[in-house]
């Protein structure tokens, strides 16, 4: 039995680039950076960071392009799928994806980053006071299950 997974949660390097493929299906382009830290045998903290390719098709395509933007934190879980095309210049490529089959939005763009949305994984809390223009409304809470993607 064999196992191709994968599941990352980092930040966009970038904001989306969507598409549509000639039968109008979305596809985005997406990298994510993900870091990790440790203490060396000397005792002074090292990082790395890895950058990730990744394809989102269909409807995580569409939910992406209006959502995320580039310092967005997500976690993605899909597969590994590597591509080969010979370039213009005759020489044989490789490009390694994660090819996306679930994303869940975690957090907001870091301080400092400009543009996006906030996102929070939890339940929105109901709106303590109306808003200017809701004519007196107050919304309902919204549960995660309740969310569409």
């Amino acid at each position: 039995m064999d196992l191709n997974r994968v599941m990352i949660i980092g930040r966009l390097t970038r904001d989306p680039e969507i598409r549509n493929t000639t039968t109008g299906k979305a596809v985005a382009s997406v990298s994510v950076a993900t870091g990790r830290q440790w203490t060396g045998t000397d005792g002074q903290k090292q990082q790395d960071t890895e950058f990730h390719n990744v394809v989102l098709w269909g409807r995580l395509a569409e939910i992406s392009g209006q959502y995320l933007k580039k310092a967005a934190q997500v976690y993605i879980e899909g597969r590994l799928k590597t591509r080969d095309w010979v370039g213009q210049d005759g020489v044989k490529k490789y490009r390694t994806e994660i090819i996306a089959e679930s994303m869940i939005m975690l957090g907001g763009p870091r301080a400092g980053a400009t543009g996006g949305p906030s996102y929070a994984p939890q339940s929105v809390a109901p709106m303590s006071e109306p808003l200017p223009d809701s004519g007196g409304v107050v919304e309902e809470e919204v549960k995660v299950e309740d969310i569409p993607f």
